[in-house]
């Protein structure tokens, strides 16, 4: 359902990664949630006007529910070992009726929708700043990526522990993973669930190692200095080496058991620098700077260019693999290109919020027909409350007609939220003491919870919002 590179570097990350400092660590959720809409897998096959209806009916009257604090100004441990201050949500993962919330602090704390308290923190030493969270389908269990100040912050280490454990409120009865594998700079671990695979790096060997999701046995590995970077697709991996002159080697491997498929060289404009190289089954997408991009097929070598004019270089792609079109944001824009090089989609009412595309404020659904994101408010809407410029909007829009099919903006909130009292326990949870407007502004991480058709909205003071009808 989703797949996230981690990875472990001693400067800031490029919006590719998540990197891990020597000073205090920096986490920037970008990557991950780009992983996480890559690698969902579609069946969007159901007749599109009911789809659509279905769709709208579903998030009609939307409304905020419940609000949660990530933030203790003790954190997990008292006293705290480190200087866990309110910081901003980057990361939201639901699952079973369990909200986990991720703060910049590294702090990541689990909310039950049942009770709406906090169930607790999942940090499991005084010293341990998590980067990430993947949340494994295949046993109904929670992976934390995290960095510990006894490590300087510099190797990752990966735990996982079952949801059950942590609804009684014992994340510590989790188990690690990878341990005989060194994470550090420039080593990273992938978790694709697509293809049920975990994909780690150590940069000391140069060494990248296949396991199993399931069971986490190492399945095979790959060593091979030359190798610059992997990407992975539904049952294959593309192997792109250290470029030469006038064309860069690339193998394509199967993802079950490493076999080489395809060895081959695509030709390079020289002394320009390349853009981007993407997998998308079949299809192989390579782009250099002012250059045309180009779309070869790998199995009869067919090559189709698409003008530079047309398309230019996003910042971001999510392929929507059954569809067989890939999703581009650009400048707080989204878009749905085919393996043609046409345009197929343009959004009538989906202006991002944020013009670096913060992907961790876009949802794509398991059906891949929706997208939902934190996107700039109508501000001819007169009936909006609070402060317009400040507060957006969350827009859910269908992928294949750019159609705008619901909204959750600040006229949304009526009747009025009362202001309730923080409950006695403490616990993290306080109701709502946010208004609408509020809790529209400064959004930095989004999830949608399919099961419970609910929305989760996470800001730059640490509150967690529920929205839901």
């Amino acid at each position: 359902m989703e797949g996230r590179r981690i990875s472990a570097s001693p400067r800031p990350c490029s919006g590719r990664r998540v990197s891990a400092s020597k000073k205090r660590p920096r986490v920037d959720g970008f990557l991950n949630s780009v992983k996480k809409l890559q690698r969902r897998e579609i069946s969007s096959k159901r007749d599109r006007a009911f789809s659509i209806s279905n769709a709208q009916e579903r998030f009609r009257n939307m409304r905020l529910k419940e609000e949660y604090d990530t933030h203790d100004p003790k954190g997990p441990y008292s006293p705290p070992v480190l200087p866990f201050k309110r910081t901003k949500v980057i990361e939201i993962v639901a699952a079973r009726d369990i909200v986990f919330a991720l703060a910049h602090s590294g702090v990541c704390a689990a909310f039950s929708r049942e009770t709406n308290k906090r169930i607790c923190f999942l940090n499991v030493s005084p010293d341990e700043v998590i980067r990430s969270l993947f949340y494994n389908k295949n046993n109904d269990s929670l992976i934390t990526v995290s960095v510990y100040a006894s490590d300087s912050f510099s190797s990752l280490k990966c735990r996982s522990t079952r949801i059950e454990y942590i609804r009684r409120g014992k994340p510590d009865e989790g188990f690690a993973l990878f341990e005989s594998e060194s994470l550090k700079w420039p080593g990273f671990v992938e978790f694709d669930d697509v293809n049920g695979k975990v994909l780690t790096y150590s940069a000391q060997d140069s060494i990248y190692k296949v396991f199993d999701l399931k069971n986490y046995v190492m399945l095979y590995s790959i060593s091979d200095e030359n190798v610059q970077e992997i990407k992975i697709s539904p049952g294959i991996m593309l192997l792109i080496f250290n470029r030469a002159t006038s064309h860069v080697p690339l193998k394509i491997l199967s993802i079950e058991d490493g076999t080489v498929l395809k060895d081959f060289k695509h030709l390079l404009h020289r002394n320009k620098k390349v853009d981007f190289i993407e997998q998308f089954n079949e299809k192989l997408l390579v782009k250099q700077e002012t250059e045309n991009l180009q779309i070869l097929d790998v199995r009869n070598s067919e090559l189709k260019e698409v003008d530079k004019n047309e398309f230019k270089t996003p910042s971001a792609f999510i392929f929507l693999y059954e569809n067989q079109l890939f999703l581009t944001f650009r400048n707080r824009t989204v878009a749905v290109w085919n393996f043609r090089g046409e345009l197929v989609t343009s959004f009538e009412d989906h202006l991002l919020w944020y013009p670096d595309c913060n992907t961790n404020n876009i949802y794509i659904t398991s059906d891949q027909d929706l997208i939902i994101s934190y996107c700039k408010a109508d501000s001819s809407d007169h009936w909006m409350e609070g402060n317009v410029d400040a507060a957006g909007s969350i827009n859910i829009s269908n992928i294949l007609t750019g159609k705008c099919l619901a909204k959750i903006n600040s006229s949304d909130g009526q009747p009025q939220i009362e202001k309730r009292r923080r409950r006695s326990g403490g616990g993290g949870c306080c109701n709502i003491r946010s208004t609408v407007a509020e809790a529209l502004e400064d959004i930095t991480a989004l999830f949608y919870d399919e099961e419970r058709n609910e929305i989760y909205t996470g800001n730059k003071n640490g509150l967690v919002h529920v929205w839901s009808n």
